[in-house]
């Protein structure tokens, strides 16, 4: 069992889970408490294009996806502000348009993208160091944000009406908390990839909610629960041989049905 920390890549990958859970934890719980799930997959989606751009610039594509992310998410916020379009016909055109420039971007790109995959379903094995260190950047940034802007955060996440009335610029935290989803997006690409980002962001969030109705102690179940899970198909993966990816997905997702199925239990015995 222990041989196995002696691979670079094995002991990048951890240092990943934990990065992705910190994130998660802390992003998913507003997201998953607000319901802000399909905005989510939106900017998820809507990076690709990103990562197609990075390839036709020959740059790392996670620096094309951080940029197209964060267009994303402004323009999101700026629409839902303005409220003269739907919210998802906004995410479902950006989602569309962000998938099809990014198969653009490819087909304009010389030679072959030999690691496409793993930006669209995850292998958190081929993580660099330079992405480490990218997800550090940008953990701090989240961390930074959340814990600065966190009792605004926290009062428009539970009563936007309340918030309004009591003068706190509900426009301007929405704005920071899809911001924050767009970082938390990038984060993830190389851990789980575009598609499976969504149920990363919800599912550990999901799995504390039904323990705590506290946002702070919400957060800091997610995280533990997050890592827990994330270690586990990772480990399963590499023993399996199977993409490691689907694997952290298909485990969260075991997790919150046995929860889910134990708290349905629970109540009704209570009845």
């Amino acid at each position: 069992m222990t041989e196995i920390f002696e691979y670079e890549f094995i002991r990048n990958a951890i240092f990943a889970s934990i990065l992705a859970s910190i994130a998660c934890g802390i992003v998913g719980s507003f997201i998953v408490v607000k319901r802000l799930t399909f905005i989510s997959g939106g900017i998820a989606h809507t990076a690709y294009g990103g990562v197609g751009l990075g390839y036709l610039l020959g740059i790392n594509p996670l620096f094309g996806a951080i940029f197209f992310s964060l267009i994303a998410s402004t323009g999101i916020s700026v629409m839902r502000s303005k409220k003269n379009q739907s919210e998802d016909t906004l995410i479902g055109i950006m989602w569309a348009l962000g998938m099809a420039l990014g198969i653009i971007f490819i087909s304009l790109s010389p030679g072959y993208a030999p690691d496409l995959m793993s930006y669209l379903f995850g292998n958190i094995l081929a993580v660099s160091l330079l992405e480490i260190y990218l997800m550090i950047i940008l953990n701090i940034i989240i961390v930074a944000v959340v814990m600065i802007n966190f009792k605004k955060l926290q009062a428009i996440t539970f009563d936007e009406e309340y918030s309004r009335a009591i003068g706190i610029n509900v426009d301007k935290y929405y704005f920071i908390l899809y911001l924050l989803i767009a970082l938390t997006v990038v984060l993830l690409i190389k851990v789980v990839g575009i598609i499976l980002v969504i149920a990363l962001l919800s599912i550990p969030a999901s799995i504390s909610l039904n323990f705590t109705k506290s946002i702070g102690r919400m957060i800091t179940n997610a995280i533990f629960i997050g890592v827990g899970l994330m270690l586990l198909g990772l480990f399963l993966s590499y023993y399996l041989n199977l993409p490691s990816g689907s694997v952290i997905i298909i485990v969260s997702s075991i997790a919150y049905l046995l929860i889910y199925f134990y708290k349905s239990i629970e109540k009704r015995r209570e009845k």
